[in-house]
């Protein structure tokens, strides 16, 4: 069973970075965190562990755009029953010649948080975050919180007040 605890009030359980940008940020009483196996951070191993729906969990992929060289960094979130469009619909938003997902060392060496546990919140300031409109328009969606060991729980409208947010259809499936 999950204990959901305000996350404000519990900075042990957060990643530096996400720690960081929920200190001060506005309507940051509504995300909560729960402690979770971190053998169990895995999407679907989590969703089977705890009993959660794969329709209310949210993944934050690490994409590496790049064009005339130059290589862009965003984050994307889609919930865990969609995938994401990052050949089509991403690539042109972010007018990039070529995309893929980051590889694990450098998405977590550029975001300070673990992997499997990278989340929408404490990202590089650069960094575009492309959130599905499914994302944000759920009640609430499980995300990480920068550690394998915890999960953030957050209406997916919050997510869209992050700065450099922008809600687009991303999910291919739709």
């Amino acid at each position: 069973m999950l204990d959901v605890v305000p996350a404000v009030e519990h900075p042990d359980l957060l990643a530096d970075p996400v720690r960081k940008a929920l200190d001060g940020l506005e309507g940051a009483d509504r995300w909560g965190v729960a402690e979770i196996d971190p053998e169990l951070a895995d999407t679907a191993a989590f969703c089977e562990r705890y009993q959660v729906g794969l329709e209310v969990s949210a993944n934050c992929v690490v994409v590496a755009a790049k064009r005339a060289g130059e290589i862009r960094y965003a984050a994307c979130m889609v919930l865990a029953t969609d995938r994401a469009d990052v050949n089509g619909i991403i690539r042109r938003h972010l007018d990039a010649r070529k995309i893929s997902f980051a590889p694990m060392t450098e998405a977590v060496g550029l975001t300070a948080m673990e992997y499997g546990g990278i989340t929408p919140l404490g990202l590089p300031a650069d960094w575009p975050l492309l959130i599905d409109t499914a994302v944000a328009r759920s009640p609430e969606v499980v995300v990480g919180s920068g550690l394998r060991r915890s999960k953030l729980f957050v209406p997916g409208s919050a997510l869209t007040t992050l700065p450099t947010a922008e809600t687009l259809t991303l999910a291919l499936n739709r």
